[in-house]
């Protein structure tokens, strides 16, 4: 009887599975012929449904055969209703094309162009852009690992990126070109930068979710400013959506680093922005009653969780003419970093440095991070637009750096068993940093649209603030038995300062172009230009404290005399403080450029060509001279920048693109101010007669993009570079052994090297990687030293040595496995970056620099979408709790005796960097 059932039962089921079957297709864009991802497709009254995957593809099982009417929407498209005939199996494979759902609005132009924030669009920009060009789609930044756009720009192919004391993303070095050699915009505009020294931007300041998308330029066309040899980063703000949209996220995190160990801090309360030489006059004496004690008082505990939000609201009013959006974004961190590092020196008994002491570091930050975008725009009608956008970012960082240094009197005995002297030294410092621009945009078009004018009047200002950084120091002697003693350093053990600059820009730009058709040829020419007026200001003032001597005459003990900082009675050896330096200074920019190029569109080929002509006149005054020869100094100069670009179509999917460009890289603004600044470690000068930076620029890359979403870019890259400037530690020529910092020309350099991109969906599993190999070679003059034979005196004489760019890693690698399943709604992705080995620091010494070891750094991020616009994502950076790591490549003799074990494989580590892995988890709202 069982037997007899299964019989029936096997019978039935297979009568079910021959009249069942499957249909697959693809969904494409009927104009372009991309596949469209996302898609949802239903067979009508069966309530079978699904969506196409990222190549566009389809599957429905379990079809009745028979007659059947499938229904496809999707988002701004129109919706297609088709007739199909299911067989039982072998059904054809269905192809789908959708047209896109316009509007009229009244003859009205809304957007031209494509926004970018996904995926498809940033294809598309990618390949109609003039420049050679990645881009980073707001989509990919949402579901992405990264908070910042500085963690961001490293999944770009060819950048690396430098990172700060707690292990984040800072600063961008684009193709092996160091970040003096890039700049940053914002919607197509400079920003000035918050530094006190320099040009460049620290990207860290952005949060990545007030973004469209992130470009990068690795080439430039004439209307694009010209001080780019590596590149140029824009970040594109979010614009206003075509109907009412809201998007909002919150969400909570740890850093492992605080599972491990406390978090020490500081009371900032009572910090005063200005210095009692500020609030009361150059004349004022100060006393230790003013300055806040907060900053010597030290609390350990477990750190609050992280906690990140974000919001935008947009819509279209007045039939699409009005556009408004507003998007915020504010982020409070704790970050931290365990750091050990190890002094050293070279004599004459060997050429490679010599480990004299150990240093121990403990950095606790809390970094608040507030991110403020408005834009407003009005559509007149299709020939006449204004715009008005505003950005603030602003980022404050809470600091607190415990060290210890330990030097040995016999640091290479193995035992370890001697005397050992100790330095203690807190530091307390609160950093702020804030951009601000705001830009009017005039877009216009008359006699048919021929003839276009656009225009921009733009104000930005940028300022960095440290102040009253608070650093004491102990002395302290460790004996044989472990007894430690520690005391005041005697002379000034407290230092108190106070730093500050601005930077404003005031800038107009124009751009014309006419176009003339023939057939199917068309050709436009533009001219324009800017002018940019730059002020900067710097401010620096210190104030030296110490305790008075005990009556015995040796200074006040820690468990004796006092059991906190905050008991310390002190005085002020410097009560008027220290403002005549040269690091209180005003300086200006002035700029002024013009362009004039052309551009051929014809069946298969585009020619753009043209020349920049850019006029600088760069100054700086020093507001308390210290017998510097030059108080006051200009730089004056017009530089020629031409330039070439061909793309030619193979087909509508793949093109070549070559290009060529001259580019330039103008000294920082305190980088030709002759001064000497004493910084913890070294002297720093600069250098009134360093000179700008010229660079021939080519690039040929085959470019293909055979779906919505895909591309297949192989690229390479050659610059040649006059007078780059790099810095370096050079003798003293008036005080003998001493050396100082210092940037300088070195004679020519060249830079070359060859990238490949690629980005390949199937169904729900896709593939993002790239790898750049970048070679590039610089000869700087290097100290190296030896014992006279005649005097037996120590001499030293400079030899030159080939070595890459600072900064520059020969292999940079990306790959990113990405999961979507939009039926179900998840999205996944693990993302690894590889970066090479690169040089950290540019020794005096000959074959002494400090090279960063090659690292890859992992990281993971899903998200899961329910019904409602409600979805619940995670993010997990660091996974592998990659250190950084400096060494040398060599190692003294005498350093195989440290007890460390800090040799191996030839190489001495100088140097390493934990901060812990971090985690994240959020959930977010759409409304559209």
């Amino acid at each position: 009887m069982n037997k007899y059932l299964l019989f029936v039962f096997a019978l039935l089921l297979s009568a079910t599975v021959a009249h069942a079957a499957k249909i697959k297709g693809h969904i494409y864009d009927k104009s372009s012929g991309e596949a469209l991802v996302g898609a949802t497709v239903i067979i009508d009254n069966t309530g079978k449904a699904t969506s196409s995957g990222l190549d566009g593809s389809f599957e429905i099982k379990d079809v009745t055969p028979g007659a059947a009417t499938i229904r496809v929407s999707y988002i701004t498209y129109k919706t297609v209703v088709q007739q199909i005939t299911v067989l039982n199996q072998d059904n054809p494979h269905i192809k789908i094309y959708m047209e896109t759902a316009s509007k009229d609005l009244n003859e009205v132009t809304i957007r031209a162009t494509a926004s970018g924030s996904n995926e498809r669009d940033a294809r598309r920009i990618e390949q109609n852009a003039n420049q050679v060009m990645n881009i980073v789609s707001g989509r990919a930044i949402e579901v992405s690992p990264d908070l910042t756009v500085a963690n961001v720009i490293q999944r770009v192919s060819g950048v690396s990126v430098e990172r700060n004391s707690n292990g984040d993303g800072q600063y961008a070095i684009l193709r092996g070109m160091d970040k003096r050699y890039n700049y940053t915009l914002v919607n197509g505009v400079k920003i000035p930068s918050p530094d006190n020294k320099y040009r460049y931007v620290p990207l860290d300041l952005f949060p990545s979710d007030l973004l469209d998308r992130l470009e990068v330029y690795k080439t430039l066309t004439p209307n694009l400013e010209g001080d780019a040899i590596g590149g140029a980063v824009n970040m594109v703000m979010k614009n206003a959506p075509d109907r009412f949209q809201i998007n909002a996220n919150v969400s909570t995190g740890y850093s492992q680093l605080f599972f491990d160990r406390n978090f020490t801090s500081y009371d900032a309360s009572g910090i005063q922005s200005k210095s009692p030489y500020e609030k009361n006059g150059r004349n004022y004496n100060a006393t230790q009653n003013d300055f806040a004690k907060g900053t010597l008082d030290y609390t350990s505990k477990k750190p609050a969780p992280n906690l990140i939000g974000s919001l935008s609201i947009g819509q279209r009013f007045f039939d699409g003419r009005l556009g408004v959006v507003v998007a915020a974004s504010y982020q409070n961190t704790y970050r931290g970093s365990n750091s050990t590092f190890y002094n050293s020196a070279v004599d004459a008994t060997d050429p490679y440095a010599k480990i004299t002491s150990q240093s121990y570091r403990e950095y606790s930050e809390q970094q608040k991070r507030l991110g403020l975008h408005g834009k407003v725009d009005y559509v007149f009608d299709k020939n006449n637009k204004l715009s008005l956008y505003n950005v603030y970012v602003n980022l404050q960082n809470q600091q607190l750096r415990d060290q210890v240094t330990t030097t040995y009197n016999n640091i290479y005995a193995a035992s370890g068993g001697n005397n050992a002297e100790l330095v203690y030294s807190t530091r307390s410092r609160l950093t702020e940093q804030e951009i601000y621009n705001t830009t009017l945009h005039g877009d216009h078009k008359f006699f048919d649209e021929k003839f276009k004018v656009q225009w921009s009047g733009v104000y930005s200002s940028a300022r960095n603030q440290v102040p009253d950084n608070t650093t004491i120091s102990l002395n302290g002697l460790r004996t044989n038995n472990n007894d430690t003693r520690l005391s005041l350093v005697n002379t000034n053990p407290v230092e108190r300062r106070w730093e500050r600059n601005t930077d404003e820009d005031k800038a107009g730009y124009l751009d014309l172009s006419y176009t003339v058709k023939s057939g199917e040829n068309k050709i436009d020419f533009m001219a324009g230009g800017l002018y940019r007026d730059k002020q900067r200001s710097g401010f620096f003032n210190k104030y030296n404290l110490f305790a008075p001597l005990k009556a015995n005459g040796t200074a006040p003990l820690f468990g004796t005399d006092f059991q906190n900082y905050t008991d310390l009675s002190l005085n002020v050896s410097n009560p008027q403080g220290g403002v005549a330096n040269s690091l209180t200074y005003d300086a200006s920019e002035k700029i002024g450029a013009g362009y004039g190029m052309f551009k051929f569109t014809g069946t298969k080929l585009e020619v753009i060509a043209g020349a920049r002509v850019e006029h600088t006149n760069q100054g700086y005054n020093l507001l308390f001279p210290q017998g510097e020869s030059r108080p006051v100094g200009n730089q004056i100069y017009t530089d020629v920048l031409p330039s070439a670009t061909l793309k030619y179509h193979l087909t509508n999917k793949d093109q070549l693109h070559a290009s060529y460009y001259r580019a330039l890289n103008r000294p920082g603004f305190y980088e030709i101010v002759p001064s000497k600044v004493v910084n913890e470690e070294y002297e720093e000068r600069g250098n009134p007669d360093l000179k700008r930076a010229l660079a021939d620029n080519y690039d040929l890359r085959y470019e293909l993009f055979p779906g919505a979403s895909e591309q297949l870019v192989i690229g390479a890259f050659y610059k040649h570079i006059k007078d780059p400037i790099e810095y370096t530690f050079q003798p003293d020529a008036v005080r003998g052994q001493d050396i100082y910092y210092s940037p300088g020309n070195f004679g020519t350099a060249n830079n070359f090297g060859a990238e490949i991109d690629y980005i390949k969906f199937f169904n729900k599993i896709g593939i993002k990687g790239n790898y750049t190999y970048t070679h590039s070679r610089i000869t700087t003059p290097k100290t190296s030293r030896r014992i006279n034979a005649t005097t037996g005196d120590l001499e030293s004489f400079l030899v030159n040595q080939s070595r890459p760019l600072f900064g520059q890693s020969e292999h940079i690698a990306n790959l990113s496995l990405l999961y979507k399943d939009t039926k179900h709604g998840w999205d996944a992705q693990i993302a690894g970056a590889y970066t090479g080995e690169r040089i950290n620091t540019v020794s005096q010494f000959l074959n002494n620099d400090l090279w960063q070891k090659g690292f890859i750094q992992m990281d993971v991020s899903a998200e899961k979408r329910f019904k409602g616009g409600i979805s619940v994502f995670v993010k997990a950076n660091n996974l592998l709790d990659t250190p950084t790591k400096l060494y040398i490549k060599g190692t003294n003799a005498a350093n195989n005796d440290i007890k460390e074990q800090l040799v191996s494989n030839g190489q001495t580590l100088i140097r390493a960097d934990y901060y812990g892995q971090s985690y994240l988890v959020g959930l977010r709202y759409k409304f559209n």
